[in-house]
């Protein structure tokens, strides 16, 4: 792989990460506009399945609906969308989109317990002693004289806690059960469509339904934008693990965690204490022990896994 090959990749991470890492913003621009959780959910995943669906369209592939493959949708549907995303939807309307930004980082610090308990993965002191730097970060952000703006905030914490436990819940379903042969753009988007359906109903009987009808507003294009992001950063992510590898796709949990706050500083104006800024880079810390360590500058290009989406 030339040197222009490999910036090209690195120049693509970037991207991905500041994708993923201004969703977060766009969530609290909804949120304040007034838009509640069940109908963002069901927009953002509505327009990507929309999306996906054009995709596997173009590639020909088709959406198996097998007993199996119906079953993977849902669980998938539950546990990597409409829950966490619903618990992350009403937690950014109290929590500075930055914070919210730092708490997903857990990911795969979370993972790294579930996993062991399911037996899917070996005990390691480098990564345990990343949990322990997680876990510090978020003792940062939640313990009196913190960074909060508000020790009222501090009750919303565990909710936002929500999205990063079934995040690493997910990832652990899709390690040790697989996706019945399904490559992950047709997973996502089986996954979508099933999450569609559920979230529908639970928007309308809310009472928290989203008109589509113009005129539209900022919080519209918030939605909009929540949705085309996640769909075109994942169809990326999913691209670049094919050309440069799993571990070296990982990577771009720190750039996510990293662009979020600085997307909801540019974006939002927010400010930070030193202890906000300490935990981010506990955070930090603790995914760079907890992630797999790779054995060169990139990973060997492998195929498309079948993993779960969430970094």
């Amino acid at each position: 792989m030339s040197r222009a090959e490999r910036w090209g990749l690195v120049a693509v991470l970037v991207a991905l990460g500041a994708g993923w890492g201004i969703t977060q913003p766009l969530a609290k621009i909804a949120v304040t506009g007034g838009y509640r959780h069940f109908g963002m959910v069901f927009w953002q995943l509505a327009l990507g399945a929309a999306f996906l669906g054009a995709i596997c369209l173009a590639r020909g592939r088709g959406l198996p609906l097998g007993a199996r493959h119906l079953r993977l949708y849902a669980v998938l549907a539950l546990i990597g969308s409409v829950v966490p995303n619903a618990a992350s939807y009403q937690a950014v309307g109290h929590l500075p989109a930055g914070v919210m930004s730092i708490l997903v980082s857990l990911v795969p610090m979370f993972a790294f317990p579930i996993a062991l308990a399911l037996g899917i993965d070996r005990f390691s002191a480098l990564r345990l002693a990343g949990l322990a730097a997680g876990l510090m970060g978020v003792m940062l952000i939640v313990a009196p004289e913190s960074g909060l703006p508000d020790p009222g905030m501090i009750l919303w914490v565990p909710l936002a806690l929500v999205a990063p436990f079934f995040y690493a819940l997910e990832g652990n379903y899709v390690a040790r059960n697989g996706t019945e042969g399904l490559d992950a753009i047709q997973t996502l988007f089986g996954a979508s469509v099933i999450g569609t359906l559920i979230a529908a109903p639970l928007a309308i009987s809310s009472g928290q339904w989203i008109d589509p009808r113009p005129p539209w507003e900022l919080r519209d294009a918030a939605v909009a934008g929540i949705a085309v992001v996640h769909a075109l950063v994942y169809a990326g992510y999913v691209w670049l693990v094919g050309h440069a590898g799993a571990v070296f796709a990982a990577q771009v949990a720190y750039l996510v965690t990293l662009w979020g706050v600085l997307w909801a500083k540019l974006l939002l104006g927010e400010a930070y204490s030193g202890w906000v800024w300490a935990a981010l880079a506990l955070m930090l810390a603790g995914l760079f022990l907890v992630q797999p360590r790779p054995k060169g500058v990139l990973a060997p290009v492998a195929p498309l896994p079948d993993t779960a989406r969430r970094s």
